[in-house]
């Protein structure tokens, strides 16, 4: 924190100055054509304060956004760099539990009976401009935390550089949206869920996708964004999922009881389903 809080001081006041041997005519420079270098420097040291500290200064606090008695959600999960593992193991009571390095912000907002959750770390100062993480621990943060196994819900995961394993096997997910960017996540698919709608946006990026047993599928690819993934790699069980008039689907998929439908709209990564 005393890191992220230095980075915007040495920001601010290295900008102050500029602008005021500018407006004394100590300098005969454009200086607002140096602020973004300077902000690009300035970036680098904080990120190698960060590194040099190493993780020992992760601070792992208990987090608990309450269920309060909803029968639905839609909770936005943002996290920034580092490692995200996320199941059912949320405890009783509660949506969501576990540990959060630096801290949680859970905004909580209801309509009739169901919530919608944002979740984010915390954040010093510029909470919602351009660092919603923390860089104190040079490794990023690690979040560990469960969902409830009692009511439906839609997810969002928006990641960056992030190690992710998202085990959603014995949760109620109707609708999954995962935006990550230069990753790795380990996805595994709900495995009673009904129906479940999944959307994949990501850059150059690696996500695997386990498919249980007993679980049909669909697999669609945005079109032009096969091409996309056929330079980088895209991988999917054809014995499990045959290819059929441009998609990859189960047999039983229409009268399955329990599926998923899944959209890649992707950039050059590595796709593997099975």
């Amino acid at each position: 924190m005393r890191t992220n809080r230095m980075f915007w001081a040495i920001l601010l006041v290295g900008l102050g100055f500029l602008f005021l041997a500018n407006n004394l005519g100590l300098m005969s420079i454009n200086v607002w054509s140096m602020i973004w270098p300077v902000f690009l420097i300035l970036l680098g040291i904080s990120f190698l304060l960060g590194s040099s500290r190493g993780s020992t200064e992760m601070v792992l606090e208990e987090g608990t956004v309450p269920l309060d008695g909803a029968e639905g959600a839609k909770v936005i999960v943002k996290h920034g760099a580092g490692k995200l593992t996320v199941d059912s193991s949320a405890e009783s009571g509660a949506l969501a539990s576990g540990t959060f390095a630096n801290g949680l912000d859970a905004r909580v907002k209801r309509d009739g009976n169901k919530l919608d959750v944002v979740m984010k770390p915390k954040s010093p100062i510029f909470p919602d401009v351009m660092f919603p993480w923390n860089w104190t621990t040079g490794g990023g943060l690690q979040w560990d935390f469960g969902f409830t196994r009692d009511i439906p819900l839609n997810l969002v995961f928006e990641t960056g550089a992030v190690e992710a394993y998202l085990d959603l096997t014995d949760l109620q997910v109707k609708e999954l949206i995962l935006k990550t960017g230069a990753s790795s996540t380990n996805l595994t698919m709900p495995v009673g869920a009904g129906f479940t709608r999944v959307k994949i946006e990501g850059g150059a990026a690696s996500v695997k996708i386990h498919i249980p047993e007993g679980v049909a599928a669909r697999v669609e690819a945005e079109p032009g964004a096969e091409i996309g993934l056929t330079l980088a790699s895209f991988s999917v069980d054809q014995n499990r999922f045959p290819k059929v008039n441009g998609y990859y689907q189960s047999t039983e998929y229409d009268s399955a009881e329990n599926k998923v439908e899944i959209r890649i709209e992707f950039g050059l990564g590595s796709i593997e389903i099975h």
